[in-house]
């Protein structure tokens, strides 16, 4: 029997909404863990000119995206 688009639609909702407290719940412990050296890796650029500062985190969020890019496709492969 073929399930209603809104079902479909209700149930991802109902995940994602599950992942982000799981994810909260874990930023919330990793805070109280030392201090990653998240922002200061090798390839996050900062410049400083008098009062102006730009900083562009290119390390940091490459190895963000590489995580999240793995951990997506192993949900998907689970859940497929």
């Amino acid at each position: 029997m073929a399930q209603s688009p809104l079902t479909e639609l209700g149930r991802w909702l109902l995940l994602m909404g599950v992942v982000l407290v799981v994810l909260g719940g874990l930023l919330l412990l990793l805070g109280r863990l030392p201090q990653l050296p998240f922002g200061r890796l090798p390839g996050d650029f900062s410049w400083e000119k008098g009062n102006f500062r730009i900083y562009f985190p290119l390390g940091t969020m490459l190895l963000v995206s590489l995580v999240l890019t793995i951990l997506l496709n192993l949900l998907l492969r689970i859940f497929r």
